[in-house]
């Protein structure tokens, strides 16, 4: 958010229906978040509640590639060319993912990924980088990255420590070659999920045609979310929620709740979506056991 100018007093626009780092990393510019509604097919943010966000404040849009699947970023950034902002893609679940045939952290004006372990691509710890095609953007992050220093003791920016550990850069090098085929074996988990739960009482989550989902998450919604929950649970499937409350709903961030906006699917999100186990790394019986239970808790 530095990096591309952002400072106190702007407003930046995101999704309610992410997870609070996505606004904690606005509000330590000392920019206001301003929330904007999903898309219920995708999950992802909805340009035209972005639209209705944007005001004479608005510096930038932060769209949330969520579980896995670009966000419709052609419409946003066409919003923002108009209005001279800038676009900042959240990639921390979307490593690899694609969107019509670019790939997340080159869609935008900058973007900033998480290698937390859980991650796509993940670090032994916490970890992270930016990415950007702008000189001006990758220089200022540079500086701002290491305490503003541009040489040897010679600090032109107020930075902070936020350097990636040389372990965390090396294992993170040594695993890069293996995130497509790990992807890959993501989305042939998907594939086998989302047809197993065909015709159930639980709604697969549905990929774009425009873009390729790495599945981050496997998410589906369901009505009866705790029944099914427990359900799962009884057939030896943990699941889980992402995430249970949208940002405004948080007690630290009920500031955040629009006024004469509505955030309904945000809401309706909230309450019904469920996390499968997916991981690369599942056997094929395990995979069939999760389809199985899944398919029976629905």
């Amino acid at each position: 958010m530095a990096a591309v100018g952002i400072r106190a007093g702007d407003e930046v626009i995101t999704a309610a229906n992410t997870c609070v780092p996505t606004v904690a990393g606005i509000e330590a510019t000392g920019a206001t978040a301003v929330l904007a509604d999903a898309d219920p097919e995708t999950y992802t943010l909805a340009p035209a509640s972005v639209e209705e966000a944007i005001s004479p404040r608005t510096r930038a849009l932060v769209p949330v590639h969520l579980y896995g699947q670009c966000a419709d970023i052609a419409p946003l950034a066409a919003l923002a060319r108009v209005r001279g902002i800038a676009v900042v893609e959240d990639c921390a679940q979307a490593h690899g993912a694609l969107y019509r045939g670019g790939r997340a952290g080159s869609l935008a004006d900058a973007a900033a990924f998480s290698f937390y372990p859980t991650k796509n691509l993940g670090a032994l710890g916490d970890a992270g980088a930016v990415t950007t095609d702008d000189a001006g953007v990758a220089e200022r992050a540079r500086l701002l990255r290491n305490y503003g220093e541009r040489g040897r003791f010679e600090h032109v920016a107020r930075g902070r420590n936020s350097r990636l550990d040389t372990l965390q850069a090396a294992l993170l090098r040594a695993k890069l070659p293996f995130l497509d085929g790990w992807n890959e074996r993501r989305r042939a988990i998907a594939a086998h999920y989302t047809d197993a739960l065909a015709a159930s009482g639980v709604e697969p989550p549905r990929e774009a045609a425009d873009r390729r989902h790495v599945y981050h998450l496997y998410v589906v919604r369901s009505r009866q979310r705790e029944l099914f929950r427990r359900r799962s649970a009884d057939a030896g499937v943990e699941t889980d929620v992402h995430y249970p409350l949208p940002v405004h709903r948080q007690p630290a961030y009920v500031a955040t709740a629009p006024t004469g906006r509505s955030l309904k699917v945000s809401e309706e999100l909230a309450d019904s979506v469920v996390s499968l186990p997916l991981h690369p790394h599942l056997s094929d019986a395990e995979v069939e056991h999760v389809a199985a239970a899944a398919r029976g808790a629905a």
